[in-house]
């Protein structure tokens, strides 16, 4: 039997995007755990913001290296929650200097737990 779905499309849900610096992910990884974060999906990425890429010297030889490294956190979670998750990730993963990275929050329509068909919030 499978689970009616949503009436509507606000599931009180959102989505984080963390982009953050990968000596960082532990350290973020470890506050989350500690919010009762329910669980994460970690890609390693590469990406560059307004100041470009940055120079690089090997052999006495500058190379600008057009993409830098980031760790990309998702995680879902209930909206009410949002402002305590962004405030725990800029927490510790803020460094405040250029680069640290950046945080995007997006309505998420609905979650589906594979397994059972729960639905929303019970399927997180």
């Amino acid at each position: 039997m499978t689970a009616d779905p949503p009436d509507h499309l606000d599931t009180g849900l959102v989505k984080i995007e963390a982009m953050i610096r990968p000596f960082k992910l532990d350290d973020v990884k470890e506050r989350l755990t500690e919010l009762d974060v329910g669980g994460m999906t970690v890609t390693e990425v590469k990406g560059f913001g307004r100041t470009g890429g940055k120079t690089e010297f090997y052999r006495g030889s500058a190379y600008v290296i057009d993409f830098v490294p980031k760790i990309k956190i998702e995680i879902v979670i209930p909206a009410a929650r949002t402002e305590e998750v962004i405030a725990a990730i800029r927490e510790v993963a803020a460094s405040d200097r250029i680069g640290d990275g950046k945080i995007f929050v997006l309505p998420v329509l609905d979650a589906v737990r594979i397994r059972t068909d729960e639905r929303g919030e019970s399927a997180l």
